[in-house]
């Protein structure tokens, strides 16, 4: 299929989950790329959508293989970021561009934010990731969905 994950990875874009996506868009066939939208349709009015603060799709040849966003615009000078690769697609570092992504559009938009992420407790490929793009784990904390969370942090 491709040669590195470099091929796989220089291929990858990212796009804004619209509030009001298209259904018929051919791009979102697949039951993955429908839950997403489903997910931001509920998520959107609790963290409103303010640009670059919103969600992204991760598409690679027209398909959506993830997602990844934030999780609302800046508080007290920090912004949280978080990511998802559809199952079939794990372990291909879409992951990690998805990261790599959203610090870069956080930086852009704001050099003085501080970004965060939280991961389940314990050493997995999302706590690789985070260390890889300069995180630092921060402490134990209390996570809606996950309970006990490790939060990471990545300094201006």
């Amino acid at each position: 299929m491709f040669k590195s994950k470099a091929d796989m990875i220089s291929m990858l874009k990212l796009r804004v989950i619209q509030q009001d996506e298209d259904l018929t868009d051919p791009i979102f066939q697949s039951e993955d790329a429908r839950q997403l939208l489903d997910i931001y349709k509920d998520y959107y009015p609790v963290i409103g959508f303010e640009l670059p603060w919103v969600g992204y799709m991760i598409i690679h040849k027209n398909k959506v293989v993830g997602s990844c966003g934030f999780t609302g615009a800046p508080k007290q000078g920090q912004v949280e970021l978080a990511y998802w690769t559809f199952e079939k697609f794990e372990g291909q570092g879409i992951a990690s561009f998805a990261c790599k992504e959203l610090v870069s559009i956080a930086r852009d938009a704001d050099p003085t934010v501080q970004v965060t992420a939280k991961t389940a407790p314990e050493n997995n490929a999302s706590t690789r990731i985070l260390e890889k793009n300069g995180f630092k784990f921060k402490e134990v904390v209390q996570d809606h969905e996950i309970g006990d969370a490790w939060l990471w942090e990545l300094k201006p």
